[in-house]
């Protein structure tokens, strides 16, 4: 009776856990659309959305009600099995890989600890690149169920430019292996932790500067996100992958590009920027609360997170869309070399700092 109660504490923690991560999920992914078109309006010397609410906040609610409200077209020539799994499994996708973020320091009680993670697994971060890698089934599914030509030809660029990135990012992130020891996403926050300046110091992302700019390069292709956006360019392709789809499906593919886009930033701050870790703060000090400790940790993180999103749409809306060939060579032909470099340099010096 005792397993079986700790066992129906243990399923309901995770599932109370499972939840909030999918409602904050959602919740900045509709979020960071605003956040998108008002940070156009400002590069570009305009309101942007002010219409919807005050200062266009339910512009998001509006948006979201006209894609559940629009009407479901199946084109008839489509394969229609695949037609629907298609935006299922890229939204599936998308949110699974959160399930492997420490996004908070644990809650300490007396009974014991409740981490703020859902599975805090020794290969936690292969989950999240092996995820990522059946991600792209998404796109290719989509576009060949659709019977359209420039929805496959969409699809098709996708899978290549999402397997030629998958590569340097996977050589940036071997480095920073080689400084943890470990897979485990809470071993390598807890190693960035200790250090000068509350942890400052210590973050990977000086350690590992061309690592940092490597992964990061490659989680834009990852994202579909400018000047990576092949797959989507609309003056080319006519809309892209998800041409034909229409009302919430065509939904769940915008929906699952914003949270691919909250996600891998996430596991940015996790890996180069301390995760939860608070600069220049010494937490042990502040001998607070326990659930209050973990809120601001889990506030830092966010704060985080946020900057990276705001990078991200800076970044749409500054720099111009690169050619198909251009993005193969940068892939090919520059990141992989010079994640390649940087592993071997990493590993030169761990090497020599042992003797």
């Amino acid at each position: 009776m005792i397993l079986l109660s700790i066992s129906l504490w243990f399923i309901l923690e995770k599932a109370i856990l499972i939840a909030c991560i999918i409602g904050l999920s959602f919740f900045i992914a509709m979020y960071t659309t605003y956040a998108e078109r008002k940070v156009a309006g400002w590069l570009q010397d305009r309101h942007g959305p002010n219409r919807a609410g005050p200062f266009g906040i339910l512009q998001p609610l509006a948006d979201g009600g006209k894609l559940f409200f629009k009407e479901e077209i199946i084109p008839l020539a489509s394969n229609k099995v695949l037609f629907l799994l298609g935006p299922g499994l890229a939204m599936i996708t998308s949110l699974v890989t959160s399930t492997v973020i420490p996004w908070g320091a644990p809650i300490v009680t007396d009974k014991g600890s409740i981490p703020l993670q859902v599975a805090d697994v020794d290969m936690g971060i292969l989950i999240v690149f092996s995820v990522v890698s059946v991600g792209v089934y998404g796109i290719m599914i989509g576009g060949w169920a659709s019977n359209n030509k420039f929805s496959l030809i969409a699809a098709i660029r996708g899978a290549s430019q999402m397997v030629s990135y998958e590569l340097p990012m996977g050589l940036a992130l071997i480095a920073v292996l080689f400084m943890t020891g470990s897979l485990k996403m809470s071993v390598i926050v807890d190693n960035q932790i200790h250090g000068g300046w509350g942890g400052f110091l210590s973050w990977h992302v000086w350690s590992q500067p061309l690592g940092f700019i490597i992964f990061f390069v490659c989680a834009l292709a990852e994202c579909n996100r400018t000047p990576f956006d092949l797959p989507e360019a609309e003056n080319e392709l006519n809309f892209g992958y998800h041409q034909e789809y229409s009302s919430m499906k065509l939904g769940f593919y915008l929906f699952a590009e914003y949270i691919n886009m909250f996600v891998s930033s996430a596991v940015i701050a996790t890996l180069f920027l301390g995760g939860y870790d608070i600069p220049f703060v010494n937490e042990a000090s502040w001998k607070l609360e326990p659930w209050l400790m973990s809120l601001i940790s889990f506030s830092m993180l966010m704060a985080k997170i946020s900057f990276l999103l705001f990078v991200f749409i800076w970044i749409r809306w500054t720099i111009p869309r690169f050619r198909y060939d251009q993005l193969m060579n940068l892939g090919w032909k520059k990141l992989i070399p010079l994640a390649l470099l940087n592993m071997i340099i990493t590993a030169a010096v761990m090497l020599w700092l042992k003797k």
